[in-house]
């Protein structure tokens, strides 16, 4: 995989960023922690689309993206979680539309119900 072009891309355009903060941040003092942190944010959700691309169908980035817009941190919270499965080698093949449902039923949260009994 180390040999994908748009792989070697990425990691150069995140080098040349890296540098580009460090510079930023070594001479703007206090505006420049800023602006690095705003940049380092960037690159990090960049990262992270880039992994989802990677890992997910298009059926099934379709689904995430369908659940962001109704719910944007049990979204949030889904990336995450695909995020850490694919950095720590976890995700073996390119994740569908059906494993993405079962995957966002196991993490959704209980849902209250109420039983309500009449006497």
């Amino acid at each position: 995989m180390s040999g994908n072009p748009d792989d070697e891309r990425l990691e150069k355009l995140r080098q040349e960023k890296m540098q580009e903060l460090q510079e930023q941040a070594g001479g703007q003092g206090g505006q420049g922690n800023e602006a690095a942190q705003d940049a380092a944010r960037e690159q990090a959700e960049a990262q992270q689309d880039a992994l989802l691309k990677q890992h997910l169908t298009d059926g099934a980035r379709q689904r995430l993206n369908a659940v962001e817009m109704s719910k944007p941190e049990f979204a949030e919270k889904v990336k995450k979680q695909l995020t850490a499965l694919a950095q720590s080698g976890r995700i073996q093949d390119r994740i569908d539309e059906e494993q993405m449902k079962g995957l966002l039923k196991e993490l959704q949260p209980d849902s209250k119900s109420f039983n309500i009994r009449r006497r």
